[in-house]
C-alpha cells in the first residue's frame, strides 16, 4: 500500500497530525522507499498532496534529518515554487539539514539569498536559521553569508530582530563578534522593553 494513503488529504482530516504520525512512523521503520516516495510527490500538480507530502519531509528532518539529507537539491529547487507552503516548507526542511549539507547549500547560496529577499515570514525566519547554521561551518562560508545576515538584521522589521539575532548568533566568531554587536546597538533604541531585553541577554552569551 502506498504511504500517501496515510496523508492528512487522503484521510479527508483537518487536521496535521496524520502528517506527523507518517513522519514518526517512516523514521521508526527507516523506510527509506516510502521516504522517496513523499520526496518525489512534492511536484506533483495537486498541491495538497504537495503541501502533505513537504510537512512530512520536515517533520521527518526535525527527528532524523540524515534521512533528508540526500533530497537537499529538490528543496533548494523548491525555494523557486511560486507556491508559498512549498517555499517556507523546503526552507524549514533545509533548516533542520543544513548542518549536514552545507556544501551543497553553499553551491546554490544566491537561491537562498533571493528566497529570503521575497519570501513569506516563515521563509524568512528559517532562511537566517539556515544560513547561520552554514555560515557556522567554516570561515569561508561565513564571509559569504555573515554579511548578508548583518544587513538583513540592520533592515529587517523591529520585531524580528530579536529571534533573527538568537538564530544567527551560532555563526558569531570572534572576527565578525564586533560587527554584530554594532547592528544590534544600532537596532536596540527601536526595541520594545521585551524584545530589548533578548538582546541584552545575547550580549551577555557573548560575555559584555
Amino acid at each position: 500500500m502506498s504511504i500517501l494513503n496515510k496523508l492528512v488529504t487522503q484521510l479527508n482530516r483537518n487536521d496535521e497530525e496524520p502528517n506527523i504520525e507518517l513522519a514518526r512512523e517512516l523514521v521508526s521503520d527507516n523506510n527509506l522507499e516510502g521516504i522517496k516516495e513523499v520526496i518525489e510527490h512534492l511536484t506533483v500538480k495537486d498541491k495538497k498532496i504537495q503541501q502533505d507530502c513537504i510537512k512530512v519531509a520536515y517533520e521527518i528532518g526535525e527527528i532524523k534529518p540524515e534521512l533528508i539529507s540526500e533530497y537537499t537539491l529538490h528543496f533548494i529547487d523548491l525555494l523557486k515554487s511560486r507556491y508559498n507552503r512549498l517555499v517556507w516548507g523546503a526552507m524549514t526542511a533545509l533548516s533542520k539539514i543544513a548542518h549536514l549539507t552545507s556544501e551543497v547549500i553553499m553551491e546554490h547560496i544566491e537561491v537562498l539569498f533571493s528566497a529570503m529577499k521575497i519570501g513569506s515570514v516563515i521563509t524568512i525566519d528559517k532562511g537566517v536559521l539556515t544560513l547561520a547554521k552554514v555560515a557556522s561551518i567554516n570561515k569561508e562560508n561565513s564571509e559569504r553569508i555573515f554579511p548578508f545576515l548583518l544587513n538583513h538584521l540592520e533592515t529587517c522589521r523591529s520585531k524580528e530582530v530579536p529571534q533573527h539575532s538568537e538564530s544567527t548568533l551560532i555563526a558569531v566568531t570572534d572576527d565578525n563578534k564586533e560587527a554584530f554587536l554594532q547592528v544590534l546597538r544600532k537596532r536596540e533604541p527601536q526595541l520594545t522593553e521585551p524584545q530589548a531585553k533578548r538582546i541584552k541577554k545575547i550580549y551577555k552569551i557573548l560575555g559584555l
